[in-house]
């Protein structure tokens, strides 16, 4: 029966990233298991493809192979390996297993199978449970047949991909530079705002236009801006940022331009400039409405003629840059006030791109959490660390205006606030929402909301806080929709959650199909 299902989806003409997640679906069924989830090997770090039985914010948590051993044994063995119930090895989702009920509670069975393409590893598949027991020899057996299904579903993957790139004319998808730098310049989120943006990067990346992003601060626009020079044809050549705002006027042209021995007091030698040294590559103007006029005039030859001139020389030199500028100011508004050269601006906007402030991301706030949270926990070595419910459920209603910076700042000083509480380091250690200190209030509280029944009629039995807090979760949900004709969109602003939020909060509590 499995086997028929497995194939059917390796049959059916589907997205890439669908088919995998049908696939994990279908094998957490039939095993009865906690958790199923399909990481992919990138540098010694593995990244989650497809979960299912894990809370969300384990999608954004990067799994470096050092810090957990028992997935660095899953890479070394070719056959499936199962970890017995007390394993003194940690397990990576210690915590995270979506339906624990109560506190958070290690895994008790685990069992997993590295993963291959041409002989080479391409990452490994994952099983938990919070039951010991529930996975036997027969289950180990099982494991090593239907994980060739899995294999099969990656390759046909690949293909697809590299078909479409095919018949778009492109180059095949460009790999991440290696290490650990790579994950952490990672645009991490799958929301459609951030996808929109990710799909325009890749088909501007090959023009050689210059760009022009434009966000908020703490949106994270120097990452995008590493992604673009990625996907450029000049990716094997250097990406060199400058932060324009930190240029003192008087050091601003020998910084971009270099200057030449005696230019001023202190040159005691000819010295290149960034544009020198991004030659060939990409040059990153970060902040670059803060550039003073003087400079804006000289940047635009550059741009008109891709000559640079060294401070204090007469001789003009050839460069070959391409020009990505980033800002956070209202530059039309600059060239209105007059601090701004329009000319310039017109040179450095051929291509705008806006960034999305991450309250326009949907539920990416979950997966970024989990990104961060994971970092913690390797930085202050502690064996597990998570949100818990109330946690999560705060900053999904925390507005952050100061965007993916606040985010990571936050979940930092939290998970200090932990270990200065006395957390010890081997516990499953939880983030509650007293010490993210945001300024929300959250309406599903059991002690909150009285209007809305929100602490009625609670069951008499003794019950954990988690199940207290999904049963009023429930009521409320269902006094919101009868109060809006059960219109889905009216209950979730009369609840203050994003729509999507709201229905995939319904699906964890049982209310949806």
């Amino acid at each position: 029966m499995l086997q028929e299902s497995l194939l059917a989806d390796l049959l059916t003409e589907q997205p890439a990233a669908v088919r995998l997640q049908n696939l994990v679906n279908t094998l957490r069924r039939h095993f009865n298991c906690g958790a199923v989830v399909l990481l992919k090997l990138d540098n010694e770090v593995l990244q989650p493809v497809a979960i299912q039985g894990l809370v969300r914010e384990a999608l954004g948590r990067r799994f470096v192979l050092a810090q957990h051993p028992r997935l660095s044994a899953l890479l070394a063995s070719r056959s499936p390996v199962r970890f017995e119930h007390d394993s003194a090895l940690p397990d990576p989702y210690d915590g995270l297993l979506a339906e624990q009920p109560g506190n958070a509670l290690p895994v008790h069975d685990c069992m997993g199978i590295s993963l291959y393409l041409e002989n080479k590893c391409w990452g490994v598949l994952t099983l938990d449970a919070l039951q010991p027991g529930t996975f036997t020899d027969n289950s180990v057996l099982e494991l090593q047949k239907f994980s060739l299904f899995v294999e099969a579903a990656v390759r046909i993957g690949q293909l697809e991909q590299n078909v479409r790139a095919l018949r778009q004319g492109q180059q095949r998808a460009m790999p991440k530079a290696g290490g650990a730098e790579s994950n952490d310049s990672e645009i991490i989120g799958q929301s459609k705002a951030i996808e929109g943006v990710l799909k325009e990067l890749r088909v501007v990346a090959g023009a050689d236009l210059p760009v022009l992003l434009l966000g908020e601060t703490g949106v994270g626009k120097e990452l995008f801006a590493r992604e673009l020079h990625l996907l450029s044809q000049r990716n094997n050549m250097p990406l060199i940022y400058v932060n324009c705002a930190a240029l003192p006027e008087a050091l601003a042209e020998s910084e971009l331009f270099g200057h030449v021995k005696g230019a001023f007091s202190g040159a005691t030698s000819d010295r290149s400039g960034r544009f020198e040294a991004a030659h060939g590559g990409t040059l990153f103007l970060d902040e670059v409405g803060e550039l003073p006029l003087s400079i804006q005039a000289k940047l635009l030859r550059v741009l008109q003629n891709g000559e640079i001139q060294r401070l204090g020389s007469d001789k003009y030199r050839k460069v070959d840059v391409r020009l990505i500028a980033a800002t956070n100011r209202n530059l039309r508004q600059q060239v209105s006030n007059e601090t701004f050269r329009a000319d310039l601006y017109h040179r450095l906007s051929v291509y705008p791109l806006p960034i999305p402030p991450l309250r326009e991301r949907d539920d990416d706030v979950s997966i970024l959490a989990g990104h961060f949270l994971e970092l913690n926990r390797a930085r202050l070595g502690l064996r597990a660390l998570r949100l818990s419910p109330e946690a999560e459920l705060a900053i999904q209603q925390y507005q952050w205006p100061g965007n993916v910076r606040e985010l990571e700042h936050v979940i930092s000083r939290a998970a200090i606030k932990l270990l200065s509480h006395g957390v010890e380091k081997t516990d499953i250690a939880t983030i509650e929402p007293d010490m993210l200190d945001l300024d929300v209030q959250l309406p599903l509280s059991v002690t909150t909301d009285t209007n809305n029944n929100a602490s009625a009629d609670l069951p008499e039995q003794n019950i954990s806080m988690k199940e207290a807090v999904n049963y009023t979760q429930r009521k409320m949900i269902e006094a919101a929709l009868k109060r809006h004709n059960n219109s889905w969109s009216q209950a979730a602003k009369d609840l203050q959650l994003d729509a999507s939020n709201l229905h995939k909060m319904a699906g964890r509590l049982g209310m949806k199909s």
